[in-house]
């Protein structure tokens, strides 16, 4: 097995999907972007969650608001509702793993604040619930989604975003 030509093939797709993305992507983009601004000017925060890798993106999102990005400045105020262990584990085991976030975003959600949910597909109850909790608490919702994502999307009000991203490898 040739792992250059592997290697090539896996940028040349890459830099192929992402040209083929960008009419599709930005103004969503953008949307989704000035919705997470706003949020942070109004003194909000930035709740963030996913599952599996996901999850690990959503951790990262929330590290570089609260820690410098680029340059140095002020902290923003953002958190990820997968990054406690032992609390995922307690409501999990008490409650069931599709309460891991909503009954979090119950909790720590405040009018105005906005939830990050990230998702590339497989099962999402527990986003699906996420959602819905932040609706109940008058939070908006930046969703970024997988194109087999659609019952999460249903879940969007007039105020969300969601941002689809149609690519057949999760």
């Amino acid at each position: 097995m040739d792992h250059y030509l592997l290697i090539s093939d896996n940028f040349q797709n890459t830099i192929e999907t992402i040209a083929l993305s960008v009419d599709a992507l930005a103004s969503t983009i953008s949307e989704g972007s000035n919705l997470l601004v706003s949020t942070l000017l109004r003194d909000g925060k930035i709740i963030s969650c996913g599952n599996g890798a996901d999850g690990a993106l959503a951790q990262l999102f929330a590290c570089n608001l609260l820690n410098r990005f680029e340059h140095d400045r002020p902290a923003l105020p953002a958190l990820a509702l997968n990054s406690d262990g032992a609390s995922l584990l307690g409501i999990a085991q008490s409650g069931g793993l599709n309460e891991t976030f909503s009954r979090q975003v119950r909790a720590l959600g405040q009018p105005g604040d906005t939830l990050l949910c990230i998702s590339s597909g497989g099962d999402a109850t527990n986003l699906l619930r996420a959602i819905q909790a932040a609706h109940e608490r008058d939070m908006t919702v930046v969703a970024l989604l997988h194109s087999g994502d659609a019952e999460l999307g249903s879940l969007l009000q007039h105020d969300d975003v969601q941002i689809t991203v149609d690519h057949p490898r999760r």
